[in-house]
Parts: structure tokens; C-alpha cells; sequence
């Protein structure tokens, strides 16, 4: 099935959340078998009036975090907003833009939730198992969990839990600012997600990837 077919106003929500149970079922939580030596980082933004959507990935290598390429691609949004179904909307354009990424990064870290998701299945996990790589779940906000207080110096850490469930981890990147949301997507352990995450924050609190592709796709949207 065409990624675009899928992702489209022909399937309802209700659709979409029994195929994000069905699709949720692929993912695997396993460790990379090497030390990574490239990654992505993809972000997306809406146009103003929300009829377009743009994402842009930067791929750096590790661990000099140097820019090896970027990409972005531009479409239609074609699902509605739903709580819940957000990937929907932004896989599409998010898989189009690692579409033209040449080679295959080791790892790519996703503006959104991974299994940190009510049916385990956020953005990250749905990049990951439509494109079969490992993946990492980078959100700037809570979406589903509990969790302890942690303090606040970079390196500090505590399980977000569903339930009995671990689902990922609440990560200090900087001291004395606001956590990140670490949750592994697909193909990757929450211990590697954190680690590789840690080792791509330099200064700021997202990660050198992250922070420019969001500043990119930042741009990219003033001209849709």
C-alpha cells in the first residue's frame, strides 16, 4: 500500500486507531547491534493555515555531530486532528523527507512520542516500523505517564510509567531547564535512547539534530 493511500481522509479514526493496535504489534524494543555512527533528526511544522505541512531531516555524523546532508518535503494534510492520531498527519511528510536523505542514518531521533503513547505506537515507533530502522521518541511534552521529580542537572533521569508499564524515561539534558521526553521508538532500547540522546545535547536542551531541523522546518514553513 502506498504510504500516501494509507495516510489519507479515506480512513476514518476510528480505522486508524485499530490499525495503529495492529501496527503497534511490529515494534521491537532491541539493541542496535553497533555503536551508531550517523543520525537524523526530523521535525515538521503546518503552514499557517494548517492545509500544508513541511519536515525537514538533518543527518549528522557521531560524535563530532558534523551535517552530512538535509532534506525536506512539502504536502497536503490529508487527516484530520485527532487526540491520539497526530502521526497521521505528520508521518507522511516525515517519511518523504527521509525518503531523500541518501543512505540509511544508524539512528533518527523524532520530534514526538514513541511507545510513550496510549496504544504504544506515537510518531516515532510509526516512522520507525514503516521504514524498519531504529528510532527515538524526543518530545518536548508529556503526552501519557507518571513520574517522579527529578533534579534538575543534566544526566538526571526517571522511568515514565503507564501503569505496570515502563514507557520511557524523563531526561534532564541541561541544568536548571524543563526535561525532554525520551521514549524508544522501534529497534532501539529506552538505555540507548537516553545515551544517545545525552550525547547529541552539547549547550542547549534538544539535541544538535533536533534543534536544527527544527529551526529549519521553522524557516521552511514562513514559505508555504
Amino acid at each position: 500500500m502506498n504510504i500516501r493511500d494509507l495516510h489519507s481522509w479515506s480512513m476514518t479514526p476510528a480505522q486508524a486507531i485499530q490499525l495503529q493496535k495492529e501496527l503497534a504489534l511490529s515494534v521491537r524494543l532491541i539493541p542496535l547491534g553497533r555503536l551508531p555512527q550517523t543520525i537524523a533528526a526530523i521535525d515538521c511544522a503546518f503552514s499557517r493555515d494548517k492545509k500544508r505541512i513541511a519536515a525537514i531531516a538533518v543527518q549528522v555524523c557521531l560524535p563530532e555531530l558534523k551535517i552530512i546532508q538535509t532534506s525536506e518535503a512539502v504536502l497536503d494534510v490529508t487527516f484530520p486532528y485527532v487526540p491520539g492520531l497526530l502521526s497521521f498527519r505528520e508521518a507522511p511528510v516525515c517519511i518523504e523527507a527521509m525518503r531523500m536523505i541518501r543512505g540509511i542514518p544508524d539512528v533518527v531521533l523524532i520530534d514526538g512520542q514513541g511507545i510513550a503513547h496510549p496504544r504504544r505506537f506515537g510518531l516515532a515507533s510509526h516512522i520507525g516500523v514503516w521504514l524498519d530502522c531504529p528510532t527515538i521518541g524526543c518530545a518536548k511534552s508529556r503526552l501519557i505517564g507518571q513520574f517522579e521529580r527529578i533534579p534538575v542537572k543534566k544526566g538526571k533521569y526517571e522511568l515514565l510509567k503507564d501503569k505496570n508499564d515502563i514507557i520511557g524515561s524523563v531526561l534532564c539534558t541541561r541544568n536548571q531547564v524543563k526535561p525532554l521526553f525520551i521514549s524508544p521508538g522501534h529497534k532501539i532500547t529506552l538505555d540507548q535512547s537516553i545515551k544517545i540522546v545525552l550525547s547529541c545535547c552539547t549547550r542547549y536542551r534538544l539535541p544538535d539534530p533536533a534543534r536544527l531541523a527544527h529551526q529549519l522546518v521553522t524557516q521552511l514553513r514562513e514559505k508555504l
